[in-house]
């Protein structure tokens, strides 16, 4: 992968945050620390998983050559987030720290070695591919989430309703 690639696949996955942010907001408050599927993490604990060690922690990884954090501290985060707003924010600061991460990152760093806590012997660009992946799957949960809450959540495909900073770019 190049920044020739990378470009128009972060600017896909800024709209796809754009609807994950939207997902979160249609959430009602009072579910964030509920277990509304038995067995699986609340929505706080996905946000903390999702938001922080997915999407910042491999793009600040991408970035610097080494993933740091790992999940064992996630529930020590969600913890704190003990507000709808809280988990909000949070999930917004991730991205913007995701986002100034992917603006640095050169054709090098995509191809070059990111270490990490997963033991694996990734470049750059698979990690990129992990990012993807784990999102995608982690978004999925919250829409069950959201309609065993009661909730519709938005339709995966309208980029167009995000806030102006997640909508599509040409």
């Amino acid at each position: 992968m190049t920044r020739e690639w990378l470009d128009p696949m972060w600017h896909h996955a800024r709209a796809k945050y754009g609807i994950y942010l939207r997902l979160l907001e249609a959430i009602p408050a009072d579910q964030f620390s509920a277990h509304p599927v038995a067995g699986m993490r609340t929505p706080t604990q996905l946000v903390v998983h999702t938001s922080g060690s997915i999407v910042r922690d491999i793009a600040e990884g991408v970035a610097s050559g080494t993933i740091d954090q790992g999940e064992a501290g996630e529930d020590a985060v969600a913890d704190g987030l003990d507000t709808k707003a809280k988990v909000l924010a949070f999930a917004r600061d991730c991205w913007d720290r995701a986002e100034a991460a992917i603006a640095r990152v050169t054709d090098g760093q995509l191809a070059g070695p990111v270490a990490n806590p997963w033991g694996l012997e990734i470049d750059g660009t698979f990690a990129m591919v992990i990012l993807n992946d784990e999102f995608t799957h982690h978004r999925g949960q919250l829409y069950a989430f959201a309609r065993a809450c009661g909730v519709e959540p938005p339709f995966m495909w309208s980029f167009d309703a995000n806030a102006p900073g997640f909508q599509p770019r040409g």
